[in-house]
């Protein structure tokens, strides 16, 4: 169902997030945020919560009929309340992800 491969784990970890939670992020009915062309695909830019909850954005691209997260990163203060009222959830969110957003 997703296309990973060291280059794009490899960017993930950069921004402190796992396969396994963007995979989540796609996965746990997100809402999506815009569309974008880029060298010459298209993406989707979503923001969705992982099984843990860290609020989340990913970028993501079909490359045939796998789903190819581009990128993830943690969501930041403003984007964290849009999903939040999106979503009409009290989520409060942890101190972990408040420390990787400052």
């Amino acid at each position: 169902m997703f296309d990973w491969n060291d280059s794009n784990i490899a960017h993930l970890a950069q921004h402190a997030i796992t396969s396994a939670e963007a995979e989540q992020v796609v996965l746990n009915n997100p809402v999506d945020l815009e569309f974008q062309e880029r060298n010459g695909e298209e993406r989707s830019v979503q923001i969705g919560e992982t099984d843990a909850g860290r609020i989340l954005v990913a970028v993501t691209t079909m490359r045939g009929e796998l789903i190819r997260v581009v990128t993830a990163f943690p969501a930041k203060e403003r984007l964290r309340r849009f999903y939040l009222t999106q979503k009409g959830s009290t989520h409060e969110g942890g101190t972990e992800e408040t420390a990787l957003q400052e």
